[in-house]
């Protein structure tokens, strides 16, 4: 018997039931679904799944952080624990940093559990090898010494310091007005992000280089040029109060002498931006993430590009090839977007890494492109949230949703994770709601010192 042939017949009964007791009962005929009618199933709203990604999110820099550092691990393998446990990455512990501020705002954790962790991190950030103040991408959690990224990468990372000091500085402002202890832990992060030299990652140019190495020198030479992730870098390089940039290392460097800029137009929306490599749809989406997590864009601009207005756009076109599917990947549309590096699945269907965009698409979706750009595509970000959480028995692991997935492939799933793709994830979602890593980093005055002396436009 079904469910509402049951029901019908249970009706039916205490109809009888009250005509034989005599009570003076009229019966009105009930109108039951058909077979056709779609049984209703309970929903989650928008801010409840919000406040579940943002807590399960958090447990990577909580649960998952690396033992003895208490910053952020590189990666977090649930199947392999085991995998670089000691691997702390530089950035994305900046990322981290801004996270435990979110999870205090929360109530994921206490005021003195974070403050216990802060300590933590700085000390170990204090004792850790420095470039010319830069830190490394790769730092060992045990000794703090540097672990090389690459044969000629074991120096300094500029880009990885920016990302780190990004959240240096929302630490600073965050504890600054605090008690005794909190404005001492401050003033700590405080002093640790003004001891990177800037300018000595110049070479004398009027431009900025990615890696030094005392071995290696800067035999690397990648030039940072955008558009890109770097943006964040150049700001803080000129905020720097002891080591800072000109104007024209910023009009040279990230902007080319202004051809920066781009005329390219894709499904309507004005790219704006010349995205290295990426001209015609634009990069993989963590471009529209990692410099603006502290780094508020709306009302950013400067004399060539209007910052809010690039990343609304280089969102929407990556929603819309989705939308669009060329390629036709399984599932591919309106609530299963995203494309931006990530794990991926190698053709040979053993895992690997991509920086995935719709110039560069495998059928691979990252769960962090679409919820990070939140901000810029609130409507599109939550469909697809929405679409993650739906399929939560095979997406969402112990730290979040996981680091990749492809439908295409008989639905494979990456169950890993790495810490610049979850820090996103709850910092832009904390942004869209509250706008808190935002206020705080750009209220700081070395900040608007910087902003101001590359003539940017910006919001107070």
């Amino acid at each position: 018997m079904t469910i509402k042939n049951s029901l019908f017949t249970t009706l039916l009964i205490l109809v009888i039931i009250s005509c034989k007791s005599g009570d003076d009962y009229e019966y009105t005929p009930i109108e039951f679904p058909t077979d056709d009618d779609p049984i209703s199933t309970p929903t989650i709203t928008d801010e409840e799944l919000l406040d579940i990604t943002q807590a399960e999110t958090f447990k990577y820099f909580w649960d998952f952080a690396e033992e003895n550092s208490g910053a952020a691990r590189e990666r977090y393998h649930p199947n392999d624990p085991n995998n670089s446990k000691n691997t702390v990455t530089t950035g994305g512990t900046g990322f981290g940093i801004m996270a435990l501020i979110v999870g205090i705002e929360r109530g994921f954790i206490t005021r003195d559990q974070g403050l216990d962790r802060f300590s933590k991190i700085l000390d170990f950030l204090e004792k850790a090898d420095r470039f010319h103040g830069a830190w490394p991408h790769w730092l060992n959690g045990e000794t703090a010494a540097v672990i090389p990224f690459s044969a000629l990468d074991n120096g300094g990372d500029l880009v990885e310091t920016a990302f780190l000091t990004q959240g240096l500085i929302c630490l600073k402002e965050y504890l600054k007005n605090g008690t005794d202890t909190e404005k001492a832990i401050a003033a700590k992060a405080d002093e640790l992000w003004k001891g990177v030299e800037w300018n000595w990652y110049t070479k004398n140019e009027n431009t900025l280089y990615w890696h030094w190495s005392p071995n290696n020198n800067f035999a690397i030479n990648l030039e940072l040029k955008g558009y890109n992730e770097v943006l964040i870098t150049y700001v803080l390089a000129a905020a720097s109060q002891n080591y800072s940039i000109s104007k024209e290392v910023y009009t040279n460097g990230w902007a080319s002498n202004g051809s920066i800029t781009s005329t390219n137009t894709k499904y309507g929306f004005p790219l704006l931006a010349k995205h290295a490599g990426n001209q015609e749809y634009g990069g993989p989406l963590f471009w529209a993430h990692y410099s603006y997590l502290g780094l508020n864009p709306k009302g950013l601009s400067d004399e060539y590009l209007n910052y809010w207005n690039v990343n609304t756009n280089h969102a929407k076109v990556n929603y819309s090839y989705s939308v669009e599917n060329p390629k036709q990947f399984k599932d591919y549309g309106k609530d299963c977007w995203g494309l931006t590096a990530s794990y991926t699945r190698n053709s040979d269907g053993t895992i690997g890494y991509n920086a995935h965009s719709p110039s560069n698409d495998t059928g691979v979706i990252s769960p962090t492109a679409a919820i990070s750009s939140l901000p810029y595509t609130p409507t599109e970000s939550l469909q697809a949230l929405h679409y993650f959480y739906k399929n939560k028995d095979k997406l969402l692991g112990p730290a979040g949703f996981y680091d990749a997935f492809s439908p295409e492939y008989n639905y494979w799933v990456a169950e890993q994770y790495l810490a610049i793709d979850q820090g996103p994830i709850i910092l832009m979602i904390e942004n869209y709601r509250t706008g808190l890593l935002w206020e705080l980093f750009m209220q700081n005055t070395d900040v608007k010192n910087g902003l101001d002396k590359l003539d940017f436009n910006y919001a107070n």
